[in-house]
């Protein structure tokens, strides 16, 4: 008799797996979601808390439910003044660093020339550069060039550390490409920027798109490159560090709410136009 044969003549308890059994086979799911969950757990807690009915700025105990702080949302000037520096910096480091590192990461991905590896070298160390040793290089160099610290400076410095991811991301979207399908637009006719506009730029979209919102996520979030660089230029995460020495009110809770739904939307969004351009 054979050992499949075997298996199906055996009664259903010898073929029940023992709860050992399940859990070691179930084991890499369980700690999967044990993770996910000890991540989202502060966020819970941020969202829990920017409904929390508090009567003074220290945000930390529970004293029931309200909506008043949606309401309230830019009653803190000085909070919303950091907010829309915050938003402000993100997206135009967002436009500059993507369509540099696109430019950066076609190259890499498409053409050999005398330097790739250096570059590559480079934007790999930027990648891997300590915050604080970034932070630092740039705070001296516009010290150097006896550069006033403010908006600006955050500006070319969130530039600077986001165009590398950009460029990487770029990148390996265009070593999948298919070269046949340029070859084949050149060989019906179309010039180099119409192949690009209507054949290659399509294709690596999806790269192209998920970079730019790694740089204004790296941006908006980034606290340690911004103290170097900022002079008297207040952003969100530089003002919530400064509020924690006499309480954070529940407003940061909320605008910490909208702008992680606001990302799991564009996330959830991205993630529908990928398939649909896969189907």
């Amino acid at each position: 008799m054979s050992t499949r044969t075997a298996e199906r003549a055996a009664p259903p308890a010898a073929r029940r797996r023992s709860p050992l059994g399940f859990l070691r086979g179930r084991s890499l799911h369980i700690y999967t979601w044990l993770v996910i969950a000890w991540l989202l757990l502060p966020i819970c807690v941020m969202i829990l808390f920017g409904f929390n009915d508090t009567q003074s700025r220290y945000n930390t105990k529970w004293q029931g439910f309200t909506f008043k702080w949606y309401g309230e949302l830019f009653a803190i000037d000085e909070l919303t003044t950091a907010l829309i520096n915050s938003l402000l910096i993100a997206l135009l480091t967002m436009l500059i660093a993507g369509t540099l590192g696109t430019l950066i990461g076609l190259a890499l991905g498409r053409y050999r020339f005398r330097g790739a590896g250096p570059l590559n070298l480079v934007m790999f160390a930027a990648i891997a550069c300590a915050e604080i040793v970034m932070g630092a290089s740039l705070l001296s160099m516009f010290v150097t060039l006896s550069a006033p610290l403010g908006f600006w400076t955050i500006l070319i410095a969130h530039v600077m550390f986001s165009v590398s991811f950009v460029a990487v991301t770029v990148r390996a979207r265009v070593l999948t490409l298919d070269p046949a399908l340029e070859e084949a637009a050149r060989d019906l006719g179309a010039g180099p920027l119409t192949t690009f506009r209507l054949v290659t730029f399509p294709m690596i979209f999806p790269g192209v798109m998920a970079g730019s919102l790694l740089a204004f996520a790296l941006s908006i979030d980034d606290f340690v490159i911004t103290n170097f660089t900022a002079g008297g230029t207040v952003t969100f995460p530089l003002w919530i560090w400064g509020s924690t020495r006499v309480g954070t009110p529940p407003q940061v809770n909320v605008m910490g709410t909208l702008i992680f739904a606001v990302g799991v939307l564009l996330a959830i969004g991205l993630r529908l136009i990928a398939r649909r351009r896969a189907a």
